[in-house]
């Protein structure tokens, strides 16, 4: 089943933004004057790709951590909409996220989806860091049969919403993944954002404790 998610209005939908040029050191040339010179790229060893663990069995999910941005949060369980978009997590608890519960479970083999809001008229909300993940950052998923869902990041991408890639983000997977979302790119007090950011990952591991 393609899922289409839409948020208060936007679609729950690669960052193409261009990269910074080297930066530039000051190197001494003669009479103590300084040129512009450029200083060697750094760097930044990838992480090894993380082994696929073996997919559980189905069981709901009950609280997420993301460690590497100090987040915690209860899962609230989410359906689809008058219009069949998944409904939103309650704007009034800014610090809970949602499941799809007529969907995969996290950890079960295939595409287990789970939307947070990025901000709300009061304040920031619990995906407000989202964007800064790596690939190697975990996310940890505790379940109701007593297991943590212990998922590796892959990627994280910026879809602009009127292209995003339902099949790429929804699609099924003969693995356990997940997938995290919220709202991205620039804002519109008409229209919202004009993006969303979605974290792949991919299960790892099972522990015992969040």
């Amino acid at each position: 089943m393609t899922l289409s998610l839409v948020v208060g209005g936007l679609w729950w939908a690669q960052d193409d933004q261009p990269s910074p040029g080297p930066v530039l050191a000051a190197a001494p040339v003669g009479h103590g004057v300084a040129a512009p010179v450029a200083a060697r790229p750094v760097v930044v060893p990838q992480p090894r790709p993380q082994p696929p663990a073996a997919p559980l069995k189905r069981s709901r999910p009950t609280a997420l951590a993301v460690p590497a941005i100090t987040i915690q949060a209860p899962v609230v369980e989410l359906g689809l909409d008058g219009t069949g978009h998944l409904a939103v997590p309650p704007v009034d608890n800014p610090r809970v996220v949602g499941w799809y519960a007529k969907g995969v479970t996290p950890g079960e083999r295939g595409t287990a989806v789970v939307v947070g809001h990025r901000d709300t008229r009061t304040g920031p909300a619990i995906f407000l860091n989202l964007n800064v993940l790596n690939p190697g950052n975990t996310v940890r998923v505790a379940r109701a049969d007593g297991r943590v869902a212990v998922f590796t990041v892959d990627r994280v991408r910026t879809y602009d919403k009127a292209s995003f890639p339902d099949d790429e983000v929804y699609g099924p997977s003969d693995r356990a993944e997940l997938r995290l979302l919220t709202c991205g790119g620039l804002f519109d007090r008409k229209n919202g954002y004009a993006s969303n950011i979605v974290v792949f990952a991919h299960l790892t591991g099972v522990d015992r404790t969040i």
